[in-house]
């Protein structure tokens, strides 16, 4: 697909459907490059239900879309490394595919409708200038890497419909300052929130029973977690490189802790862990003196 110098084109579909890697074709089909120039734009017509896989794949000039009420479904890849500032996706539409978004360095806002259920594997992944969004509560899955590598968003909040937080969703946010874990969440997923350096402080729910491995890995602003009784399983180096963090508490409900889990949190001052750990301490531990820490086993 090459549509580097779209900005805006006005093209009229006459189909159900934007097909895979339609605007290569426009752009082939265009006589010379004023045809595809600044002062035009895309129109959809009402008649589309369908953007394709790819539709817009690559169009890196085109900044403004609107996508009508007919529109159902977004395919894979659909705006991968267009430079829209903002899109409004309507209230027809009811899956977010994977990459949709993927590369949008422009995009500041999006507007998600409540008829959207699902957010693809890597649906956001570099959107880099999105500072906030807010997901409604018909989302039931947010994929692996959704929003990996958004470091301006600062907040996001997750509906209670979410039962998970897939691997990789929000790594790097790196200006995510606070986020809220709904009580329906029961597993947090490897590298979930791994090089959020501005998360102070999380609290996990009482349905989380599972932390995955890397989960808030080099979350080095995070000076306080609390992990609650029903959680059973913490991933390797699920906090490792948490460098604020003063004190930890780990509840007799976990039976399973990963090598390094908390290594190198070098303020740790005070730990409280299950006994059943006792022989494991400097692995789960690794790289602190524990000698002038005080733990407490349980």
């Amino acid at each position: 697909m090459d549509c580097e110098t779209i900005n805006q084109l006005k093209y009229y579909i006459p189909k159900k459907e934007i097909r895979e890697g339609l605007f290569d074709l426009v752009f082939k089909e265009a006589k010379n490059k004023e045809e595809v120039g600044e002062n035009k734009y895309i129109q959809i017509p009402n008649s589309v239900t369908t953007i394709g896989n790819y539709a817009f794949y690559n169009c890196n000039s085109l900044t403004s879309i609107t996508i009508p009420e007919s529109v159902t479904s977004i395919g894979n890849y659909a705006f991968w490394d267009c430079d829209i500032t903002s899109i409004t996706i309507p209230d027809s539409v009811t899956s977010i595919g994977y990459c949709t978004f993927y590369n949008c360095n422009s995009l500041t806002s999006i507007s998600i409708p409540d008829s959207v259920t699902s957010i693809g594997d890597h649906a956001f992944k570099n959107c880099k200038s999105l500072t906030s969004i807010t997901i409604p509560e018909s989302v039931t899955f947010i994929g692996n890497y959704a929003f990996y590598n958004c470091n301006n968003l600062t907040s996001i909040t997750i509906p209670e419909s979410v039962t998970s937080i897939e691997n990789g969703a929000f790594k790097n946010c790196n200006r995510l300052t606070s986020i809220t874990i709904p009580d329906s969440v029961t597993y947090i997923g490897y590298n979930a929130f791994e090089s959020c350096t501005s998360l102070t402080s999380v609290t996990i729910p009482k349905s989380v029973t599972s932390i995955g491995e890397c989960a808030f890995y080099k979350c080095n602003s995070l000076n306080s977690v609390t992990i609650p009784k029903s959680v059973t399983s913490i991933g390797e180096c699920a906090f490792s490189c948490c460098n604020s963090l003063t004190s930890i508490t780990l509840p007799n409900s976990v039976k399973s802790i990963g090598e390094c889990a908390l290594a190198y949190c070098n303020s740790l001052t005070s730990i409280s862990i299950p006994e059943i750990f006792k022989s494991r301490i400097n692995e789960i531990f690794k790289h602190l003196d524990l000698s002038s820490i005080k733990i407490i086993y349980t």
